[in-house]
């Protein structure tokens, strides 16, 4: 050893899957990884070297010096020969003593190290040492009696005289893995490593005896026929004793105890999930019922339980946020606002639960994830169209095959979180069947002062959902239960006007277009016009999802174009090309006659895609005073043509050139017979259509009506006003009758719609008359009019 403190600098031999302990002799392959000049220098007489072991094998061979452990091993190479069947050599190694690097200097593409010795530090005296080295040959013994031909191997051992020799002997035997190894190379007390060694053949030993104890518990069912199923009973056993699982993918079983511990829950929630464990750990391996609890301990111990961060809201930013992505909306949007001002000053804590109710496209559900985006809380999402099982709610008993948790359970899970924005989509869409009532089911998920204990059939124990934002979504009130609507604030979200439209779809829709088909401005414009022209007569909707898929189709269009090379960049497109790439205009929308006979009325509806105009025409004929009412009419309507035909033979006496009322027949007609249509707002618009027919006297082609009427002859209001105004005024319409109640519904419409028709205001069908007809009449005297009366005062 003395020559070797001369040399302080030697050439490192990487060892890629091999930690060398000094005390032994060893032979190892080289192949031809390693260039000439090392195997030159390895082929010179008592060659020295460091052996280090790296730290992650590579496949080209090549390390850097960050990739070397610096504890390694001194090695003096002895011989070498030829490897017969292979590239390379075999050398059989001095490992002469534990050395650690202190430089590494490259040399070529090789590294040489400088090191210092580090010696065992002797820490055992002689008779120790020698108690130790008597204990390891005899637990050696003991363990090779296990195994045929090893007393060759026993023999050995005895022969071996030196604690240190003994243990770089034994310990590659021992299954450690390359870290392991390392560190108990790196270990210099001889009593320290000699200890950690000893307790490394004891776990040998009793892993190996508990290996032959599983083999001989089920030597009886082994045969050839059932030899796959001796493998899963060993594997099941292993399992249980360790109390842990290994599967395809090597992680372990999941430590329940460990994660009831960490969930936080409710300390009721906690007993019951520890009762569960208990179950579980009395199951048989084979046990159906263990996969069960299983899921169930899955479930529980997933969802958030404690408290969510409670973080500060900033109404400034949430309000830019909405007015970024959202155009127009403005009272829905200061609606939203207030709510999450509230919000702030109540500490995050969630009180009314949101409605928006609105046609489809209109931003309801892009709403609520701006809404989650401004308050930085997780979004969850799921719909109700077409759930008819109650369970979709609360979830299935436990007993049941396949059995889950609610939707609103998952969703929770889903987000991780206590206190996420929940969308519930289309809460109109539920329906009742056999399988129970959806909507009474979300009565308690929607009522403030119920949710903080909301039972899930799954979970059997409550959870609190007091602390999630729920935002429900529904195009239209009527189908929703009474009781549900009164659990939560309804934020009515009415059409979108034309302007609105077009300002959407250039500042948002577009842009988003783009992006899907892989183009942008450079490529692809889309001028103003031809938006406004795709508005008009390609789309017709209350909302912009139509829109987005008519500038769709105009992208893919263009792309085929840019692509080809047809046409130059950027491709703009212009409204008159529009029936080139869209075909024909699929919109048709009514419009104002330029006159109207008597007994024709230009009407106002309301539908899920926006306003619409229609026109209600009356025809006498020779009879017997009945009423004919087509154009697939519902209820409602039909009862306000009846309380028409009342009150027109009440006031107006029905004797006009001694027109007898039970000798004509009154044929009441809206067209579009396709279309179902029902709605009290026809009300007025029918009457007048009588009152015209009877009275001959025809009405403004550019007057269009909407309310109710009562028997007594009051008009009452309507909803959907601002619907049917745009309508009106798309049409062509210059008047418009509305209710007197509904005066307060005309600030929701543009000022620019305003400023271009002419609003009228009733309360009774002597308002009505006066408007349509001309015929203004006391009302004291009305009830006394006789056709003659009618007749005078009209001349």
């Amino acid at each position: 050893m003395r020559e070797l403190n001369i040399n302080k600098e030697l050439p490192v031999l990487a060892m890629p899957n091999l930690v060398l302990f000094h005390g032994r002799d060893i032979t190892i392959k080289l192949g031809r990884e390693l260039n000439n000049e090392f195997y030159e220098e390895i082929a010179q007489e008592d060659f020295y070297a460091i052996a280090l072991t790296v730290k992650k094998s590579k496949s080209e061979g090549t390390y850097e010096k960050n990739d070397f452990y610096k504890v390694g091993t001194l090695i003096k190479i002895k011989d070498r020969k030829k490897i017969s069947d292979g590239d390379g050599y075999e050398y059989s190694i001095d490992v002469v003593e534990r050395v650690e690097v202190k430089e590494f200097i490259l040399s070529g593409t090789n590294f040489r190290a400088v090191y210092d010795l580090v010696p065992d530090i002797i820490d055992l005296d002689e008779k120790n040492q020698n108690q130790m080295l008597d204990y390891i040959k005899n637990l050696t013994s003991e363990i090779s009696k296990n195994f045929r031909g090893s007393g060759a191997y026993v023999e050995y051992i005895k022969t071996i005289n030196n604690l240190p020799s003994i243990i770089a002997y034994l310990i590659p035997y021992i299954n450690l893995s390359r870290e392991e190894r390392q560190v108990f190379l790196e270990i210099r007390s001889l009593k320290m490593r000699s200890l950690r060694f000893l307790d490394l053949l004891i776990e040998h030993k009793e892993s190996i005896e508990f290996q032959i104890e599983l083999s001989s518990r089920f030597n009886e069912d082994i045969n050839k026929n059932y030899r796959e199923s001796m493998l899963r009973k060993q594997l099941e056993a292993i399992q249980e004793e360790l109390n842990e699982s290994v599967g395809s993918t090597g992680k372990k079983k999941k430590d329940y105890s460990e994660l009831i511990e960490v969930a936080n829950m409710p300390e009721g929630v906690k007993e019951v999930a520890l009762d569960e464990l208990d179950k579980l750990q009395r199951q048989s391996p084979n046990s159906s019922e263990g996969n069960v609890i299983r899921n169930y301990l899955d479930v529980l111990t997933s969802l958030p339980w404690g408290k969510s961060e409670i973080k500060d809201i900033d109404i400034k930013a949430a309000r830019k946020l909405l007015d970024d992505k959202h155009y127009g909306l403005q009272k829905v949007k200061d609606r939203i606002i207030q709510h999450i001002t509230v919000m702030k000053l109540k500490q995050n804590k969630q009180g009314s639960i949101l409605l928006l109710v609105g046609p489809p496209g209109t931003g309801k559900t892009s709403l609520g994830k701006s809404i989650a985006e401004a308050l930085d809380r997780k979004y969850v999402r799921i719909s109700f169209g077409g759930v008819h099982d109650e369970a979709e709610i609360r979830g299935h008993r436990r007993t049941y095959v396949s059995a889950l948790p609610g939707r609103i359970i998952q969703g929770i899970k889903k987000a991780g979180v206590k206190n996420p924005v929940f969308i519930l989509d289309e809460v109109d869409k539920l329906m009742s069947s056999v399988n129970g009532d959806p909507a009474s089911a979300l009565l308690e998920v929607l009522d403030p002062e119920q949710n903080s204990s909301f039972s899930d059939h799954y979970l059997e124990v409550p959870y609190d959902l007091s602390d999630v934002f729920f935002i429900a979504t529904a195009n239209s009130l009527r189908d929703i239960p009474e009781p549900l609507r009164d659990r939560m604030e309804i934020i009515n979200i009415s059409s979108y006007t034309s302007d609105e439209k077009f300002q959407i779809a250039k500042n948002h829709l577009v842009c988003s277009v783009l992006e899907e088909n892989g183009q942008n401005k450079d490529q692809l414009q889309i001028e103003d016009e031809a938006i406004k022209v795709i508005i008009e007569k390609y789309t017709r909707e209350a909302g912009v999802r139509e829109l987005k898929r008519q500038l769709s189709a105009v992208a893919r269009v263009a792309s085929e174009k840019i692509v080809d090379g047809a046409s130059p960049l950027p491709y703009i497109v212009k409204g008159n090309m529009l029936f080139d790439i869209l075909g024909h205009e699929i919109a048709n929308y009514d419009r104002a006659n330029k006159s109207n006979p008597p007994g024709v009325v230009t009407g106002l509806a309301w539908t899920p895609v926006g306003g619409d105009i229609l026109f209600i025409e009356g025809a006498l004929m020779p009879g017997d005073g009945q009423l004919m009412l087509t154009g697939q009419l519902g209820e409602v309507m039909k009862e306000s043509a009846k309380i028409s035909q009342s009150l027109i033979r009440s006031r107006l006496a029905f004797n006009i050139n001694g027109l007898e009322f039970n000798k004509y027949d009154l044929h009441i007609h809206v067209p579009a017979g396709a279309i179902p249509k029902d709605g009290p707002s026809a009300g007025i618009a029918l009457f007048t259509a009588i009152a015209s027919l009877v009275t001959g006297h025809p009405v403004d082609s550019k007057l269009a009506m909407t309310g109710e009427i009562s028997l007594r002859g009051a008009v009452l209001p309507v909803g959907g006003i601002k619907e049917k105004v745009l309508a009106a005024h798309r049409a062509g319409i210059k008047r418009i009758i509305l209710p007197k109640d509904n005066e307060k519904d005309i600030t929701d419409i543009p000022k620019d719609v305003q400023k271009e028709l002419k609003f009228i205001f009733v309360e009774t069908i002597e308002d009505v008359i006066k408007e349509t007809l001309g015929i203004e009449l006391p009302k004291a005297t009305f009830f006394e009019m006789t056709a003659k009366n009618v007749r005078e005062i009209s001349a």
